[in-house]
């Protein structure tokens, strides 16, 4: 038989799978067992890892070079047990001889700056310990998150997956000022979550059709983010500018496609308790803040605070508010100061955190009190991810928090906005 009779047709991403996995190809259902070229363990769990591997008699770990330790989510030391657990991490990385160490202040959000420093490539098969790894997708990677099973990756060099199965979402139609990747991935959310789409859960999620095709890197990082929370296995994107090396086969079966018509969406806001939640901006409108919070694995990319401080240029935000300004990476904070969008923050009155999670790693720095309400471009917003559980957290683009910032209560930012062509 010749080899183009014997080829088996593959998305991009079971391409990734099958040549991770040592295998000419893949199918969903599948049980592989893909060696990562790179292992990303984030701070809230190395030292849980450490202890596991230990009292099971390991002493070292599994091709080192490929492990990265990211401090990401408690940056600035909020007590003495923190810097404590901080320094040990810095022994096990030298313990473990770990080839990748991103201490505070070095490197930023363990799931943006890898794709910034171009750690992270199309191509490339990761295990994460954190699911928000979903947004290595936006360059064309495909990130499986273990959790707690990581530890038999850093032991062994692998652990064991099922090849999801592809649901195909291809967006299409022209979309109206203010309305933003984020927007979109709320409302996708909420379409796959009640039901009117295809069964999502463990299923790679890849987007297709025009407006897709269109969005810059912030944008599509945006948009694989807002589907992490829902239960998907990954989200994917044909990597930007490549016709070949890593795109799918045209004739490559999926199990459903989908086609989402944005026209006339309006911005939407996630209501407390996920971002399966979202709805018109309308229907959450006038809803008093206490708290705005713009960063995060989902928005904390530089174009997203540019995006932001045009609304807040020359404007301050409500007396009664306190806002958040997190960049994701060290250089979008470097880039932040350089280009005056820093100073553009602070004269509104925000305050600005250093690279990192910020509030949305369980309200370390920046949390809600009982009773309070915030508005942010968290990845998520279940009961006391930013601290007391009575608050309530609702999310929305980085413009539908700078216009809720100063109004004072949930708004619709189209009102400040300038018009401009339509996305198509």
């Amino acid at each position: 038989m010749n080899r183009i009779a014997s080829r088996i047709p593959q998305t991009g991403a079971e391409k990734i799978l099958a040549r991770a996995s040592g295998k000419p190809c893949v199918r969903p259902g599948d049980i592989v067992s893909p060696e990562p070229e790179l292992v990303i363990i984030h701070d809230g769990y190395v030292e849980s890892a450490y202890n596991e591997l230990s009292n099971l008699g390991y002493r070292r770990i599994a091709r080192p070079e490929r492990v990265m330790f990211v401090t990401d989510h408690e940056v600035a030391y909020a007590s003495p047990a923190s810097a404590l657990r901080a320094r040990r991490i810095r022994q096990i990385a030298r313990e473990w001889n770990v080839g990748r160490f991103f201490d505070a202040g070095r490197g930023g959000h363990g799931h943006l700056f890898p794709i910034e420093a171009g750690l992270v490539r199309a191509g490339m098969f990761l295990s994460c310990y954190d699911m928000h790894a979903t947004n290595f997708g936006a360059v064309g990677a495909v990130a499986c998150a273990p959790g707690p099973e990581i530890v038999s990756v850093l032991a062994t060099g692998s652990v064991w997956e099922q090849v999801p199965a592809t649901v195909r979402v291809r967006l299409q139609g022209a979309t109206g000022p203010a309305l933003t990747a984020r927007d979109v991935g709320f409302h996708v959310t909420r379409l796959f979550a009640d039901g009117r789409l295809p069964a999502h859960d463990n299923r790679m999620i890849e987007f297709a059709g025009d407006y897709a095709a269109g969005l810059p890197l912030s944008e599509r990082v945006a948009l694989c983010n807002s589907l992490t929370e829902i239960g998907v296995a990954n989200v994917w994107f044909t990597p930007a500018g490549d016709g070949s090396i890593h795109a799918g086969d045209a004739d490559a079966p999926v199990e459903a496609e989908v086609d989402i018509d944005l026209a006339g969406l309006a911005p939407q806001v996630a209501l407390p308790g996920g971002p399966h939640l979202g709805v018109d901006v309308d229907e959450a409108a006038g809803r008093h803040v206490d708290h705005a919070y713009i960063g995060s694995c989902g928005s904390g990319m530089y174009e997203d605070f540019a995006a932001a401080a045009a609304l807040l240029r020359g404007r301050r935000i409500a007396d009664h508010v306190r806002m958040f300004i997190v960049p994701g990476t060290v250089e979008t904070s470097l880039r932040m100061a350089r280009d005056g969008l820093a100073e553009v923050f602070q004269q509104a009155g925000a305050m600005l955190l250093p690279p990192g999670c910020g509030p949305c790693a369980g309200g370390v720095m920046g949390p809600l009190a009982e009773g309070e309400t915030s508005i942010s471009t968290a990845a998520t917003n279940h009961a006391g991810r930013f601290g007391a559980k009575t608050a309530q957290a609702y999310l929305g683009s980085p413009l539908t928090v700078a216009a809720s910032a100063l109004a004072g209560r949930i708004a619709d930012p189209r009102a400040l906005m300038p018009e401009r062509e339509p996305i198509r």
